[in-house]
């Protein structure tokens, strides 16, 4: 032990970890031999232990390239000194496993739409804090109440939706989880105290059950009648995990959605309008109205056309 904490300049926990990894992760048979007072690999010399190797056919190096490319598209430039090294290296690695040597770019066209910027620096300060597990300081901009707010926070997961990033926290001033947009965070700094670790259970009932982005308990069900031609697409898309649908007899589908906070849900609908109708609740219903009346008075004809 003390050969390799000299050799490596390491600490002991971390020479333990790397043979536990060699151990049980690379399926190396390390023992330690009493009688030679040291690690032994029990290996036999027709069956000798070797660290397996980086192979790849020339399809899975493209699907490879094909995530890398997915991950560069979610906002170019983000993630570009961590993706760009092994991007090269399967490049390589492709162009010598086959004769096709195009472009992953060429062959994979990515449309984006509306993302809204994330500044890198705090892109990184907050993945490498939900990766070591450590708390957060921010102070964050609130959109609804138009001033900033300092926090500290416990990450939990970061998160991808509709073109955006999302850092799901344990908030130490709200004692809650909450959300919070990457591009609203003003200034970030990882602190040296430990992160306080939310359950995938709790995480799940809390997030999974809202619709859209908004957590929080099931308060209403939505149900929505959707005309046949739109059916065609709706029928075909998932809207909530525990949602149920069912098709008339005229070709109108039915869609029952339920939601915590109608504010996504709104938006949405409004996005179908006016193949969708709003048959429950009635409160949504109206909600729903009052929205489409106030657009249409907005964008009234200019007078004489």
């Amino acid at each position: 032990m003390k050969d390799f904490i000299r050799e490596l300049e390491v600490s002991q926990a971390s020479v333990k970890r790397d043979l536990d990894f060699l151990r049980d992760r690379m399926g190396c048979p390390l023992a330690w031999n009493a009688k030679k007072r040291g690690y032994v690999i029990n290996d036999t010399e027709g069956n000798r232990f070797q660290l397996p190797g980086v192979w790849f056919e020339a399809s899975e190096v493209f699907a490879l390239l094909t995530m890398l490319h997915l991950v560069e598209g979610v906002q170019p430039g983000l993630l570009a000194e961590h993706v760009g090294p092994l991007k090269t290296r399967l490049k390589s690695m492709l162009s010598e496993g086959t004769t096709s040597r195009r472009s992953i770019e060429s062959k994979v066209r990515l449309i984006h739409f509306a993302p809204r910027k994330v500044q890198a620096s705090h892109f990184r300060e907050v993945a490498s804090a939900l990766l070591d597990g450590k708390k957060l300081h921010l102070r964050y901009w609130n959109r609804d109440r138009n001033d900033s707010t300092e926090r500290t926070i416990s990450p939990q997961k970061l998160v991808h939706y509709r073109e955006n990033w999302l850092l799901d926290a344990w908030c130490h001033q709200r004692e809650a989880l909450r959300s919070f947009a990457l591009e609203s965070i003003q200034s970030v700094q990882a602190l040296e105290e430990e992160a306080v670790s939310v359950s995938p259970e709790v995480m799940e009932e809390h997030f999974r059950a809202g619709y859209g982005i908004f957590a929080g308990p099931v308060l209403h069900k939505a149900k929505l009648k959707f005309t046949r031609q739109r059916a065609q697409w709706i029928s075909q898309e998932t809207w909530h995990h525990s949602q149920t649908t069912s098709t008339e007899s005229d070709g109108s589908f039915i869609l029952e959605v339920p939601y915590s906070n109608d504010q996504e849900l709104l938006m949405d609908i409004m996005r179908h309008s006016p193949e969708v109708e709003v048959l429950a609740p009635a409160e949504l219903r109206c909600k729903l109205h009052e929205a489409l009346c106030a657009a249409a008075a907005k964008n009234l004809p200019a007078a004489g056309q």
